[in-house]
């Protein structure tokens, strides 16, 4: 992983929001090119869900087919949160090829994470 990326992950989980917050920036800024970097955190973020959820919302943001397969990933993670975002992602990417998983999580035992799904799947039927 490159350093810049290891120092701004590692910045995304400092207690002061104004760090974490100019981390999320930068790493926004550029999250095409930090897709690889952003793939390997999550996959190394085991203990630590709020890494891992903004990880998979950037991917979301990153408006590339390449982040998909993480995301789908993240509908299995074990934190309630991260599934729910990664059903967002999938909506942001419209992924209308991954209607399936989000209808998994569907019967998700997580509330929050079935109303993810839900809006994401009506949001992908409704853009095509």
């Amino acid at each position: 992983m490159r350093t810049r990326y290891a120092d701004l992950f590692e910045a995304l989980s400092d207690p002061d929001p104004e760090r974490a917050d100019r981390a999320f920036d930068a790493i926004l800024f550029d999250r095409a090119e930090a897709l690889p970097e952003l793939t390997e955190c999550y996959k190394s973020a085991k203990r630590n869900a709020r890494l891992r959820y903004l990880v998979i919302q950037l991917m979301g943001f990153a408006d590339s087919t390449d982040a998909i397969p993480t995301i789908v990933d993240a509908t299995n993670d074990p934190h309630p949160i991260v599934r729910a975002e990664a059903c967002r992602a999938l909506e942001d990417l419209i992924a209308s090829d991954h209607l399936a998983v989000l209808e998994e999580r569907l019967n998700d035992l997580d509330g929050r994470v079935r109303l993810a799904a839900k809006e994401a799947i009506e949001n992908i039927k409704e853009a095509h």
